[in-house]
């Protein structure tokens, strides 16, 4: 079960469209609710995070064309979680490795 978070936006500056946002149970029991918004505003403005140079290329090749993005950050105690957009950009959910 996915649940529904907020995040604050400037529209104007978003380099793609998030949809709903999502973070798992595991995401909202372990990471702060902060570093989660701050990893989405990032992912939003196609920072992507501790992706490798091939999903990066995907990645900036998904923004022009279409597809899923797909982005990597870890928080301050260095646990590793994903963000990723589906490609008809309608929701982005914040999940940890082990749960995708």
């Amino acid at each position: 079960m996915k649940t529904q978070i907020n995040v604050t936006d400037t529209k104007s500056s978003l380099r793609f469209q998030l949809g709903i946002t999502f973070a798992t149970p595991g995401i909202l029991n372990r990471i702060d609710l902060d570093a989660i918004s701050f990893a989405v505003m990032r992912h939003s403005l196609a920072d992507w995070g501790d992706v490798c140079m091939h999903d990066k290329r995907a990645n900036d090749l998904a923004l022009e064309n279409g597809g899923r993005l797909f982005s990597t950050y870890r928080d301050a105690n260095s646990q590793k979680f994903w963000i990723i957009t589906e490609a008809d950009r309608s929701c982005t959910t914040v999940l940890f490795p082990e749960e995708y």
